[in-house]
């Protein structure tokens, strides 16, 4: 039968309409970090080395990498900003998200911000207690709250801290490629806005 006829044709036109694709055999669609890539940075091996002796893991590199040209705290004090806002660290983490998570700074105030300068020279009490807050928050919410402060932890969904978060993970999986990426002085890099 080489015909069908007009009403076959609109019979299995609007079946096909009717029967919905399932999603979960659907590709996801690749997520866009925008520009990206590596260079070299002069001792930078010997700083993940350091990362990894005090308990860091990737993810951690990877957060430092985003934060930082050499996985160092040589930016401006409290990263120009201070009270909750002020961060410390290679992961410039906020002085508000420190104080309500670990214990080592439970019951201080924002005023108490000078406080958090001690992670700027001791690198395994920074990595302890970025995983202390992590932990205390969980990883999704960690990231909102360190990308956006309160206002993140409030609205942990937006554009910006997904763009953040995708963007360590890139790194990470670039550092997860190949072993020699974790002690080396390559740096991945991607391109997201400071606030």
């Amino acid at each position: 039968m080489k015909f069908l006829s007009a009403a076959t044709l609109l019979s299995l036109s609007l079946l096909s309409v009717a029967t919905p694709t399932p999603t979960y055999d659907a590709p996801l669609p690749a997520r866009s970090v925008g520009r990206n890539g590596y260079y070299t940075v002069s001792g930078l091996g010997s700083r993940k080395r350091a990362i990894t002796s005090c308990g860091g893991n990737v993810l951690d590199i990877a957060i430092g990498m985003l934060e930082t040209d050499n996985l160092g705290t040589n930016y401006a004090y409290g990263d120009n900003k201070s009270s909750d806002s002020a961060n410390f660290g290679i992961f410039k983490q906020n002085w508000g998200m420190l104080r309500q998570s670990v214990s080592r700074y439970k019951g201080k105030t924002a005023n108490d911000w000078n406080t958090g300068a001690e992670l700027n020279s001791n690198l395994c009490l920074d990595i302890q207690l970025r995983h202390e807050s992590s932990n205390y928050y969980g990883e999704s919410k960690w990231f909102a709250g360190h990308r956006n402060g309160q206002s993140g932890l409030n609205n942990p969904n937006t554009q910006d801290i997904t763009n953040y978060r995708d963007a360590v993970y890139w790194i990470r999986d670039q550092l997860n490629k190949n072993s020699q990426y974790l002690t080396d002085d390559t740096r991945f890099w991607v391109d997201v806005p400071a606030i």
